[in-house]
């Protein structure tokens, strides 16, 4: 484990060995035994997280060298050594150069060598797992930055595109009617675009941003958003209601926050069903217990079922409705993550969507 006692995995068809060893470094490691390399895979199952493996190298069903092979399979992240006298020797070199081993120790073994063995031993494993971490994120950071760079490049030219058109468009218009036809297609445009830079503003505030944690005012935060998305309700015919409890002092940071509420704000004016009569936005903040909750729930066009898995990708977009960059709710995902919040989403197609958000204070 990362944090706490080294878990060892020890295999030895003989028992006083076994015990031996448990007696030797219980107080220092946490020992897993096994007394054959069938009962070591159901160890190895039942405790994922084994850093260092020894086995004893003559055993009657298999050598150590073979259920390493094996071993190096099905589980190879935990290091792998061999307990082995001096006639094995030499079949044990020819597996550590192959790989299958981290190094051996030779029987009869003494308590300190064993202890230097397994520190080695773990402090190879936390170095090559938090290589594989970082390579994993490095291959994310990699994927997310070519998606990046296509849609920058798509999104930020469309609008101009369009504006260029209405322009020559305008150019040649022969009524006031069609000129403010194409002013009103520009300024569309501009909105797109507006809001695709917004989407870009936020994404480097919280991948490059520290978190700013202080008490936050849950309602005077809550204020300043619906006094953008009022005006929007009354020039949309969209009932927009609110709900704010705050049940004593939270901490976090209030500018993560309101990105994660403006976007979720910001879909739910924006996919709104054009024709439908009563549309609404509802937004309930309840703070209780050092807990923020969250819902916006509004009767919009709503996601098929098929598309939710999918619609905190980068660029993901479940509709062609809307001016939407993709990024909105990959912020709010990434926004929540940096919180060590939760998000469920409960959708159908033209029913809406209801958003539950569940946050920690600090």
């Amino acid at each position: 484990m990362m944090g706490g006692k080294i878990k060892v995995l020890y295999i030895d068809d003989e028992p006083n060995n076994l015990v031996g060893f448990k007696a030797s470094f219980r107080r220092d490691y946490d020992v897993v035994t096994a007394q054959s390399p069938a009962k070591a895979w159901a160890q190895l199952e039942m405790h994922p997280d084994i850093s260092v493996i020894i086995s004893d190298q003559r055993m009657p069903d298999q050598t150590g060298v073979e259920f390493f092979e094996e071993v190096r399979e099905r589980f190879p992240a935990p290091v792998r050594m061999l307990c082995t006298g001096y006639t094995d020797v030499r079949a044990v070199i020819g597996a550590i150069n192959k790989g299958h081993v981290f190094r051996y120790i030779q029987k009869p073994w003494n308590e300190d060598d064993m202890r230097s063995a397994i520190e080695e031993g773990h402090n190879y494993y936390i170095a090559t797992s938090m290589l594989s971490e970082r390579n994993s994120e490095l291959l994310k950071a990699n994927t997310e930055l070519d998606k990046f760079a296509y849609s920058v490049t798509h999104d930020l030219r469309s609008p101009i595109l369009s504006v260029l058109g209405a322009i020559n468009i305008a150019k040649a218009a022969k009524s006031t009617y069609e000129v403010h036809e194409m002013l009103d297609m520009m300024a569309q445009s501009m909105v797109k675009l507006d809001g695709f830079i917004h989407n870009i503003h936020d994404y480097y505030t919280i991948k490059r941003g520290e978190l700013n944690i202080t008490e936050v005012n849950i309602p005077e935060l809550v204020e300043n958003l619906k006094g953008i998305y009022n005006l929007e309700g009354v020039t949309s015919h969209i009932d927009f209601r609110v709900s704010v409890e705050q049940e004593g002092a939270f901490r976090s940071d209030p500018i993560v926050l309101y990105i994660i509420l403006n976007n979720l704000l910001s879909n739910a004016f924006k996919y709104q069903k054009r024709t439908r009569e009563n549309k609404f936005v509802r937004l309930l903040i309840r703070v209780k217990n050092n807990e923020l909750f969250i819902e916006v729930e509004d009767n919009g066009i709503g996601i098929h079922e098929h598309y939710l898995d999918s619609i905190f990708d980068m660029f993901y977009r479940a509709t062609s409705e809307g001016f939407g960059s993709g990024f909105g709710l990959y912020n709010v995902k990434d926004a929540l993550d940096k919180l060590n919040g939760k998000i469920s989403v409960a959708s159908k197609k033209n029913e809406g969507a209801l958003f539950k958000l569940s946050i920690p204070g600090k």
